[in-house]
């Protein structure tokens, strides 16, 4: 019985149809880029201070002495959340013209009463400054980062189904409208509250949009290109959208008219669908193989190939409809101690690589030197990140390559700390080689996930991976926030973690060069698992009652 890729091998696997779907499919990622990280200068903080109203009639040397000077790092600034008594100022300018003459200091302190002034050296507006999300209210800003990450979770968890019961070509186009449609929306936010929920669907079509061109590509391509597709198309193409985000950032310093701009990259999608076909595969899964067969001869035209007569026999559309009809549960994961060992390194690695990811992205407007240059090298680092995956993915040990990268990661965010405040330029690009090894791990553990898990049980192992990534982004804005409490204390957060998962990737089992896994009997030996507990005793699971059920079918 042939398998799907043998029975299409005849269409070749990089003939100009291949290509095409393979450049609209990448592209189709680009916007994903800014969209998702757009918060970077959208909820930036510019510099502020407490309004005084100009109904008290101070002089402008009184003025200048009603905000406290505070403690900052190494030097004394203005402080942000606070201010003198009003009244009390008031009745000391009376009484004492030269505020010099007043020992200022001992005046008692309120918050901002009246509000904040906001800097417009660099943005005309942010939702920081729109809706005053500093000081009581500072949470708010990576909150609004957080429903954004909520939403990519429930993406994560519906996309798939949806995909499998409407098709991929369709929740590719209706995700892409609703990431479009709901960032659009955004700008007529009066609040943050309505902002938030609008940025939950932002993330929810995001990340659909993302997984359902990732398993499009990889169902329209053949072998040898789906890992290049998933790698260099996929990954590269998201990371020359995060450069884009700050090239047109600069130029538009209003938030609401920046969002606008970024959303209107949608119109790209529309001519994209007579480009783009259906996954034929789906369509054989449906029992819509006629449908299958026209995508066949299409492609086959396209490609100059005199297709076959007859595609399928009885007999084989037959056999694809039945492995349709297998099915897997999250439980599977966890059946047998060496399965359940694997997911939950697995899940642990995830969380951790993906929080970091993210982590390092937001934060790249509080790093020392210019924004938008800085967010430019965040997206650009990435290029050669996944280059360099794809080199240690083709050429040495899985396990090997991560466990170094995670631990080189590691090494560097805890140097980071030991930089001098005046070569704070140094620290930035610490903070840049981190990125690297981040970004590099991440599109690694995709690729050592899927050679884990067994057929059986893959899409759930990879699907379930991605919700637990997205736990971890949620939680994300918030690790560059514990540097209120000490200026390192997130790299060396960052730091730990990345050693520990280094330390984790060490007792999963190597896949390089290993035939995947049909059955769970056939993974991988997870460390210190014995034999008799790796097999697993559910026949449903096994290769030998999978053969005696075919023997008997």
């Amino acid at each position: 019985m042939r398998d799907y890729d043998e029975i299409t091998a005849f269409l070749g696997e990089w003939g100009p149809y291949q290509k095409s779907v393979f450049f609209f499919l990448s592209l189709s990622v680009f916007p994903n880029g800014f969209c998702g990280l757009s918060i970077v200068f959208v909820g930036d903080i510019p510099e502020h201070r407490c309004l005084i109203p100009g109904n008290l009639n101070l002089s402008e040397a009184w003025m200048n002495r009603t905000i406290p000077l505070e403690q900052d790092k190494d030097k004394l600034q203005y402080s942000k959340c606070r201010r003198y008594r009003l009244d009390v100022i008031r009745n000391l300018s009376e009484t004492f013209p030269d505020p010099d003459s007043v020992n200022i200091s001992e005046v008692g302190q309120e918050p901002c009463l009246d509000g904040w002034v906001y800097s417009k050296e660099q943005y005309i507006s942010t939702i920081v400054s729109e809706w005053d999300l500093v000081c009581n209210n500072e949470w708010k800003g990576p909150f609004a980062m957080s429903v954004f990450f909520i939403g990519v979770l429930t993406g994560s968890f519906v996309s798939g189904q949806l995909s499998d019961r409407f098709g991929r070509k369709l929740i590719l186009y209706g995700t892409m409208g609703v990431q479009s449609v709901f960032g659009v929306l955004q700008i007529f936010s009066p609040n943050w509250e309505l902002f938030c929920l609008l940025n939950f669907f932002v993330g929810l079509g995001q990340i659909s949009n993302y997984v359902a061109a990732f398993v499009l590509g990889s169902e329209l391509l053949g072998k040898s290109i789906r890992a290049i597709f998933g790698i260099l198309g996929v990954c590269i193409s998201f990371a020359i959208g995060y450069m884009t985000l700050p090239f047109v950032a600069y130029f538009i310093r209003n938030w609401r008219i920046l969002l606008f701009t970024l959303s209107l990259s949608g119109l790209i999608y529309i001519p994209m669908w007579w480009f783009v076909p259906e996954s034929p595969r789906w369509l054989l899964v449906k029992g819509r193989a006629k449908e299958a067969e026209a995508i066949f001869r299409h492609i086959a035209k396209k490609n100059g190939i005199t297709p076959p007569e007859v595609f399928f026999t009885d007999l084989e559309l037959e056999d694809l409809k039945a492995k349709s009809k297998q099915s897997s549960t999250i439980i599977d994961l966890f059946k047998s101690p060496n399965i359940r060992a694997i997911t939950i390194v697995n899940f642990l690695l995830w969380m951790i690589i993906t929080s970091i990811y993210n982590g390092l992205s937001l934060n790249t407007s509080n790093l020392h030197g210019d924004d938008y240059l800085n967010c430019f090298f965040a997206g650009a680092i990435e290029v050669p990140a996944y280059i360099a995956s794809w080199i240690f993915i083709q050429r040495f040990p899985r396990r090997l390559s991560l466990t170094a990268i995670l631990f080189l990661g590691g090494v560097v965010f805890f140097f980071i700390q030991l930089i001098p405040s005046n070569l704070s330029i140094i620290a930035t690009v610490l903070v840049m080689i981190g990125k690297f090894a981040v970004s590099c791990a991440l599109s690694m553990v995709y690729v050592y996930t899927v050679e884990l898990y067994p057929t059986i049980v893959r899409n759930m192992g990879i699907g379930t991976s991605t919700m637990a990534s997205r736990l971890g982004s949620i939680i994300s804005p918030y690790i560059f926030y514990l540097g209120i409490y000490y200026e390192f204390l997130p790299f060396i957060l960052i730091g730990c973690v990345l050693i520990l998962a280094a330390s984790l990737v060490l007792l999963l089992p190597e896949t390089i060069n290993i035939p995947l896994p049909e059955m769970i009997d056939q993974m991988q030996k997870f460390k210190f698992i014995s034999r008799r507990d790796h097999i697993n005793l559910d026949p449903l699971y096994t290769r030998a009652a999978t053969e005696d059920h075919n023997i008997v079918t």
